[in-house]
């Protein structure tokens, strides 16, 4: 699990479709921009960016994206799930707890956070994007406190 229950959604965007498998708790750039304000425009598509650099943070996944045959089993709704080529749920303001940090990173309370690769969080600013602050240390779990502001 890369994102633990307790968190405040104060603004979710529900506008992005997500075409690749992913666990939820880490940032979802741009992949390719839907025109205008059309809540089913196929070609807003967000996913995990393989480099920090240039990456457009849309916001943190809040689902995990899974790709199963609809046709021996049902999403389980009670984890959250979405299918891939579904519509994805992305916190963009509010606070989360996830280990979904790039490897080596000793975040501190009051430390920016920023758009890592593969949808991984960090403290490295070389041409990412920041996405928030963190409000902990990691615990004995690698968990930290996360307060996102994507604007």
């Amino acid at each position: 699990m890369a994102l633990k229950p307790d968190r405040i959604e104060a603004r979710t965007d529900i506008s992005f479709f997500m075409n690749t498998v992913a666990e939820r708790g880490g940032v979802a750039s741009v992949v390719t921009g839907g025109a205008g304000v059309a809540m089913d425009d196929a070609n807003a598509v967000v996913g995990y960016a393989s480099a920090a650099s240039g990456a457009v943070p849309v916001g943190i996944l809040l689902n995990d994206v899974v790709n199963i045959d609809l046709t021996r089993q049902h999403i389980n709704w009670y984890k959250d799930e979405m299918q891939v080529g579904g519509k994805v749920t992305l916190l963009r303001q509010g606070q989360v707890t996830t280990n979904m940090l790039v490897g080596g990173t000793t975040p501190t309370a009051g430390v920016s956070a920023y758009v890592g690769a593969n949808g991984l969080i960090g403290t490295s600013s070389s041409n990412a994007a920041k996405i928030g602050t963190f409000l902990s240390s990691k615990d004995a779990d690698g968990y930290v406190k996360l307060d996102v502001n994507i604007t």
